[in-house]
């Protein structure tokens, strides 16, 4: 038994211990998560509340544009089918993928982007908890379209999708703040512009994507961004205190 659990810890860039410690940090997280969740059942009403003073704000502003613009584009099939895929698959399956490799691979770079997503979903836990607001897909009565329920016949509301799914945590969008905490170091440690240029689209196409499937408002997305600078500049100070949670600027390498 030592002796795979000494190969793998060799292939790790500090020991298999290490490793379960940063596991458990997100493991942590996530069960924060499912705590929130379970306070937002039975707040039904003040989530819906909640959501139609943000449609209020955004007709104050004139930017109410939401339904139009997803009403437009229901006719294409294949795009909001891609947008559905995109929604359902890519917030976890791209930022963990994105988190091992530079775990692995730019390690020194790793504790930084850590200590951001911690504060980050903290943060967002804080929001659901005093917060919980109902995402447009509940709203049909605004026009919206539940694209996920209507094109693949998946309720995000069934007992084993809700599992993963707190349905009243729309502020902030975490897809938002995910997608800004892995692109911009994505893009920090490409050489290439391509791939610059495509880590720099990928919060963009997030925001299409949480839009046009009626999941968030555009209130929503500018919270989770805001939730990323204030994660980004929180693990500033972090590295003050511990120098070895800095970001190495140094290091320009390109992505694999």
């Amino acid at each position: 038994m030592r002796r795979p659990l000494s190969y793998i810890s060799s292939l790790l860039p500090r020991g298999i211990g290490d490793a379960v410690l940063q596991f458990l940090f997100f493991f942590v997280a996530y069960n924060g998560y499912q705590v929130v969740r379970g306070l937002s059942e039975g707040r039904e009403s003040l989530a819906f509340a909640n959501a139609e003073r943000l449609v209020e704000i955004q007709r104050g502003l004139g930017t109410f544009f939401e339904p139009s613009f997803q009403q437009a584009l229901l006719e294409y099939d294949w795009l909001i089918n891609l947008a559905n895929f995109l929604y359902m698959n890519t917030h976890f399956v791209i930022t963990t993928a994105f988190l091992v490799w530079l775990y692995l691979f730019r390690n020194d770079h790793f504790y930084f982007v850590r200590n951001m997503f911690m504060v980050a979903m903290a943060l967002a836990l804080v929001g659901y908890a005093l917060y919980p607001t109902a995402p447009p897909r509940l709203l049909p009565e605004l026009g919206f379209t539940d694209t996920i329920h209507s094109f693949t016949g998946v309720a995000q509301d069934q007992e084993t999708v809700s599992l993963l799914v707190n349905q009243y945590a729309a502020v902030p969008s975490m897809h938002i703040a995910f997608s800004l905490m892995i692109a911009v170091p994505g893009m920090r440690l490409a050489s290439s512009a391509i791939v610059r240029g495509l880590w720099s689209a990928y919060p963009l196409l997030v925001f299409f994507v949480i839009v046009v499937t009626a999941n968030h408002f555009w209130l929503d997305a500018a919270a989770g961004a805001a939730v990323a600078c204030l994660a980004a500049a929180a693990a500033t100070q972090l590295a003050r205190a511990r120098p070895a949670w800095e970001w190495p600027e140094a290091v320009r390498e390109a992505t694999a």
